[in-house]
């Protein structure tokens, strides 16, 4: 068959399809049994060519994670906006739903899949990630109402990070701990979070 010559616009519009379905995929099924035989398929084009635009899969994952980033965003504000929420249940609504992403459509990552991708990107692509990260995150509490500096930023990522991480951790990556608890444990760790920004929410940065 003779080769199909792609112009730049055709190239950008497949990319994003990739990154697009990838986030789909990943959302739904999770991280790491989301391959990019599925993810090239579903676009139609082959495995040579998908490698064209990412050189792994794992620089795909993060674009579709950037690609996330807009969205959940915009999930806050909707949930902080909605009349019927309060902003203790507005906020929770939020994190429970990031905590159980696969039926929200949130990809979230996973031990291993946060080993695997750090091990692979170069450290320029790691502190661009980390970069968004942290915006992320500050914009996430700005939302919230909560004033936002380096060390509250921080603080909110470890603590919402280290529930969702255990919630998909269970039993697999953490086999002591008990499976039957998860969704205790995380209610419990949501409100310990909640009162957590409750009290930054109410104090001024010095």
């Amino acid at each position: 068959m003779p080769k199909v010559a792609y112009s730049e616009e055709d190239r950008e519009r497949i990319r994003t399809a990739l990154i697009t379905v990838g986030l789909e995929l990943m959302a739904k099924q999770g991280i790491q049994h989301t391959t990019v035989e599925q993810i090239y398929k579903k676009v139609g084009i082959s495995r040579t060519f998908f490698y064209t635009f990412f050189s792994t899969k794992e620089d795909l994952i993060v674009e579709t994670l950037y690609l996330q980033q807009p969205k959940i965003i915009a999930y806050v504000q909707t949930l902080m906006k909605d009349p019927a929420l309060g902003w203790r249940d507005a906020v929770k609504q939020f994190l429970h739903a990031c905590c159980y992403g696969e039926k929200n459509g949130i990809a979230v990552l996973t031990i291993e899949e946060q080993q695997r991708i750090f091990k692979r990107l170069s450290k320029e692509s790691c502190q661009i990630f980390r970069d968004r990260q942290r915006r992320l995150f500050g914009q996430i509490l700005e939302n919230f109402g909560i004033t936002a500096d380096t060390q509250r930023i921080n603080l909110f990522t470890n603590l919402s990070l280290s529930t969702m991480v255990i919630r998909r951790a269970i039993p697999d990556a953490l086999p002591l701990l008990v499976p039957e608890a998860v969704d205790e444990t995380v209610d419990f760790q949501l409100n310990a979070i909640v009162d957590a920004l409750e009290m930054l929410k109410s104090t001024p940065i010095p």
